[in-house]
């Protein structure tokens, strides 16, 4: 340690190996712990002792002294540690941990710890400035009394289950400004680790983002008020051309037919010509009515959601030349319009989409009911596709039933892969009319 041979050392002046400066307070030191008589006095770190090398260097030391009476007199015993490696990862540690303040406290965004009991042990500026609080205020459980009192239970538990499960985690809660003011807060939370791989607690961050719901808030209304303004006109379009037009021309065919029944006997050029006009309007007639059904159906309206899928499913077999097979299980007649609309259009588009795209002549079709929600899943055996290029892209298929979806609290997945067909699943919860769909209406 010293760099000194024993048998130099032996008989030597202590002073040989510490720095000039320490003699006078070490020898002190000595002379006041002979008098106390107390056996073991230890001179730690506040001590700030330093050694010396035969070569001039000067390093950090760590003494305990301890004394013994004998028929001579007292001798001490000094037990010395060299601490250099210690100061300089301790020094590391807290340059690290100035580090970590500095940085923590400078971020835009909150950031606390926990340790191994769960508390709060650190919550950095930002934090504090936005609650307003003291951090003796926000340290253990204090900062659970900003949160929202209908946020706190749900919160609690997602943070507690994560915890026991050395899991990530993230949860969005209402948390007290100092104003105040409750925002919306988004919670990221990590688990932290020791170099030696056991756990240490938790780290998070969080951030402001009420604006950002407000700004989806406010483009789901504009969203939903485009899409019934968009069902408005399908209506409106669909009962033109049913009571309207078709009705037209189904009474052009009735004329044409008494034109043709006048006609006499040697007309018969003629009568063909008027039966071929008549065929063209009755087909013509058809397509519009087909139309009239797909813009808006009267069966969903009055005889609900099972039977208006099961009748569009054999219109689309027919009209496209595939097979459809439906199956429709425990779904209520007065599910909520919103729903039964919702999912009608995510089924026309999801058949639709399959007979463009996937190239099979084969597609599936569920419609269940639970006791809370409601599942359609519309499945084909084509060519398959990649889901996360499609929603990249700039089709409008998938975004609208994402919308259509989201208006009514539904979810939608996707799967598919190369040569083995897809799946459309869309999931609402169970939601009833307060009376039966289309009651009241003429």
């Amino acid at each position: 340690m010293f760099g000194c041979p024993a048998q130099e050392a032996f008989l030597s002046s202590i002073d040989r190996f510490i720095p000039q400066r320490f003699h006078f307070a070490l020898e002190q030191h000595i002379r006041h712990f002979g008098q106390q008589g107390i056996t073991n006095l230890a001179m730690g770190p506040l001590d700030a002792l330093f050694g010396l090398r035969t070569n001039g260097e000067e390093f950090p030391i760590e003494a305990s002294i301890s004394q013994v009476s004998t028929g001579e007199g007292k001798l001490f015993t000094v037990i010395i540690r060299d601490v250099t490696l210690r100061n300089k990862a301790e020094a590391a540690v807290r340059e690290s941990e100035q580090r970590f303040r500095l940085v923590a406290n400078t971020a835009p965004v909150m950031i606390w710890m926990s340790g191994l009991d769960k508390l709060c042990n650190y919550c950095n500026r930002p934090w504090l400035e936005f609650t307003g609080r003291s951090l003796e205020a926000e340290l253990g459980n204090g900062w659970a009394d900003g949160v929202h009192p209908d946020d706190r239970g749900r919160c609690w538990n997602t943070y507690t289950t994560a915890f026991d499960r050395h899991e990530s985690f993230e949860m969005e809660y209402r948390f007290r400004r100092h104003d105040g003011e409750y925002r919306w807060i988004i919670d990221f939370g990590v688990p932290r680790f020791n170099p030696d791989g056991s756990f240490a607690g938790y780290i998070g961050s969080c951030l402001d983002v009420t604006e950002h719901k407000l700004a989806e808030e406010a483009l789901s209304s504009v969203s939903r008020r485009l899409i019934e303004a968009h069902e408005e006109e399908r209506t409106w379009l669909a009962r033109e051309l049913h009571d309207d037009i078709n009705q037209r021309l189904a009474f052009l065919t009735v004329t044409l037919d008494v034109v043709r029944r006048g006609l006499p006997a040697d007309a018969a050029e003629a009568s063909r010509s008027i039966g071929e006009v008549r065929e063209q309007i009755k087909d013509l007639g058809n397509d519009i009515q087909a139309l009239s059904h797909r813009l808006h159906s009267s069966k969903l309206d009055y005889l609900g959601l099972a039977a208006a899928a099961k009748a569009f499913c054999r219109e689309f077999s027919e009209r496209q030349g595939v097979q459809v097979d439906f199956r429709g299980e425990g779904v209520p007649k007065n599910l909520s319009k919103e729903i039964s609309l919702c999912l009608f259009r995510v089924l026309q588009e999801g058949l639709q989409n399959a007979k463009k795209h996937s190239g099979s002549p084969h597609f599936q079709v569920s419609l269940t009911c639970t006791l809370d929600k409601i599942e359609l899943t519309v499945r084909d055996s084509g060519i398959g596709f990649n889901v996360e290029q499609a929603m990249m892209g700039h089709g409008l298929g998938i975004a609208s039933m994402r919308e259509r979806l989201k208006l009514v609290d539904g979810e939608l997945s996707i799967g598919s892969q190369a040569q083995k067909g897809t799946e459309v699943h869309a999931t609402v919860p169970l939601i009833l009319a307060s009376k039966p769909a289309g009651a009241g209406r003429a």
